[in-house]
């Protein structure tokens, strides 16, 4: 079971992107009802003290889908109150079954790691991905102009039809020439998706003073560099996990910003992907996606 994350016994039930109906409340429970359509933040437990920006790394934190926690295959599960956001009218369960992870996950890497400014560029690395494509969108809503890289000359027109101004597909090849050729100079923000791979030209992709956060790593290989390489230009490092509730919220469209396109490849009924979880997971080729139905909640 080589797709499977270390720490992961089975049997277990997994699913981290959950949006589904609250079907019973807690005692004391205020703010929300039965019926009632809610998504979480990838985990059914944070403590008080965590409910602000730092949610994502909170050392109560208990994630959906891991050990002894059912995830979003389960028909039912449990999730505080405190880690559930409603799910606003005209949203559909396409949309908010992957709001949390591969919408959120780019809105706390945008406007609250880096911040990314009207007017700045920014490439998007991997962005033919599901965190990929809604990243372009975001980083487009906020005034930036985008440079999307991918590996996938077959995603172009789609991450074309997310916003991005400019696509590179080629892979294995050095395209940090291109990227400051058609950034005069380099890009003033990195949201990288891919992470080893490609650690040496998304670096040099960047202009000085630029900031490049980490959002993804593919694969489990290291890769060495001197940090010279960024001090001297003044470039900042940093990472974004997950998201929050507020920002899980904005992903509903409570905020004008973040009201982007859920991308989906395909829809298939629960019963399917248990047929086809062995080989996807033998395979290693890719995971099936979250479920994009309506799934019942416990709150409490």
């Amino acid at each position: 079971m080589r797709a499977l994350k270390a720490g992961v016994e089975l049997p277990f039930i997994p699913g981290h992107e959950v949006a589904g109906e609250i079907v019973a409340l807690g005692a004391g429970v205020r703010g929300f009802r039965v019926g009632e359509r809610v998504a979480t933040t990838q985990r059914s437990h944070v403590c008080g003290d965590c409910r602000t920006a730092r949610e994502p790394l909170c050392a109560e934190a208990v994630f959906l889908g891991d050990k002894g926690v059912k995830g979003g295959y389960a028909e039912y599960l449990r999730a505080d109150v405190g880690v559930i956001a409603r799910v606003y009218d005209g949203v559909s369960y396409e949309h908010a079954a992957i709001a949390a992870c591969a919408i959120g996950t780019g809105l706390h890497a945008i406007g609250e790691v880096v911040r990314l400014r009207l007017g700045e560029t920014a490439m998007i690395t991997g962005a033919g991905g599901g965190l990929g494509v809604h990243a372009v969108q975001l980083a487009v809503l906020a005034g930036a102009f985008v440079i999307a890289q991918t590996t996938s000359p077959g995603k172009v027109d789609a991450i074309l039809r997310a916003g991005a101004h400019e696509v590179l597909a080629q892979r294995g090849e050095d395209f940090s020439a291109q990227v400051r050729t058609r950034s005069s100079g380099g890009v003033d923000v990195v949201i990288d998706n891919v992470g080893s791979s490609q650690v040496q030209p998304t670096r040099k992709s960047l202009a000085p003073c630029g900031r490049w956060v980490m959002v993804g790593q593919l694969s489990g290989e290291f890769t060495p560099f001197n940090p010279a390489q960024l001090f001297l230009r003044s470039i900042s490092l940093l990472s974004a996990t997950s998201t929050t509730r507020r920002e899980l919220e904005e992903t509903m469209g409570s905020r004008p910003r973040a009201r982007v396109e859920a991308a989906q490849s395909a829809r298939d009924p629960l019963a399917s992907r248990a047929d086809r979880w062995p080989q996807h997971v033998q395979s290693g080729r890719r995971r099936p996606g979250p479920p994009h139905l309506r799934l019942h909640r416990f709150v409490g």
